[in-house]
């Protein structure tokens, strides 16, 4: 008698891949995860949670310039995520105000820039709406392709320029007396995380992707003290918040973006409970291993 409800459970299951926008959502959502997670590990052991919430801002002024210009929107979204990442890092390089204030000017007057173009221009009200809060029907093989270009960039800059990303990381003025170039490493992380943003936020959206760049980071350094583990468990993190947050959002008829940032905050809230004082530790002092 318990074969049969067993059945319809799997049939539940599996229902939504019978649909292509969810078989798509689903790959971007859990590639998005997994390199979200991986540049989490640098954003948040460099102090720098904020910047991913800045950076989303700032790139929506560049998607609402796309929308209204009729231009690609990975062109111009890009580019003005890009320079928006340079001018932060030159802006708190001259030490003439924080980085924290050059990121809040930079990045909310691009973030109003994108606004002005919306109630200026209403015909691009339904693409700005999609970037804002993330969009699964939205997603094209386009979107797939960009991810898993940038996933790829990103994990072999990361292997290619680990020790010397290491060092920056943990202690930029050793790294620079050991001919390490940090502001370059800076810049590069500047312009990856620009990238990750724009081709991530289809599914989570400039609101929620700063919480998908930090949980699952924050997460993997409660449960290690190995900055090498981290940045294997952070993104395998990541990947599974996508995956599962997809699934509860078809079952559950929730939006994708809330869904994938409320199941990697449940992770995190269960690792904290798991790990308890030796978490906190953790986060505390983390070993560079």
């Amino acid at each position: 008698m318990s074969f049969v409800p067993a059945v319809h459970v799997a049939a539940s299951l599996t229902e939504p891949y019978e649909f292509a926008f969810f078989r798509n959502g689903v790959i971007v959502a859990t590639i998005a995860g997994a390199l979200c997670g991986l540049l989490g590990v640098f954003v948040v052991l460099r102090g720098l949670s904020y910047i991913g919430h800045g950076l989303s801002h700032a790139v929506f002024g560049g998607a609402a310039g796309s929308a209204v210009l009729g231009i690609n929107y990975f062109v111009g979204a890009g580019l003005w995520g890009i320079i928006s990442g340079v001018l932060i890092g030159r802006i708190s390089r001259r030490r003439i105000i924080g980085a924290d204030a050059a990121i809040g000017v930079v990045t909310t007057a691009s973030f109003a820039v994108g606004l002005a173009l919306l109630n200026r221009y209403g015909q691009a009200k339904r693409s700005i709406e999609a970037v804002l809060f993330g969009s699964v029907l939205g997603v094209k093989t386009a979107d797939i392709i960009a991810v898993i270009v940038v996933s790829i960039l990103v994990a072999v800059v990361v292997v290619v320029l680990y020790r010397k990303m290491l060092y920056a990381t943990f202690d930029p003025d050793v790294a620079r007396v050991s001919s390490v170039r940090v502001e370059w490493i800076e810049l590069l992380l500047m312009v990856m995380l620009s990238l990750t943003i724009i081709v991530t936020m289809r599914v989570i959206g400039t609101l929620l992707i700063s919480a998908l760049l930090v949980i699952p980071a924050a997460t993997s350094r409660m449960m290690t003290n190995s900055f090498a583990m981290m940045l294997w468990i952070s993104p395998i993190l990541g990947a599974l918040a996508g995956f599962l947050g997809m699934n509860f959002a078809y079952h559950l008829d929730t939006a994708a973006s809330a869904s994938i940032i409320l199941v990697s905050a449940a992770g995190f809230i269960v690792m904290y409970a798991i790990f308890g004082f030796r978490g906190r530790v953790r986060i505390a002092q983390l070993h560079h291993v």
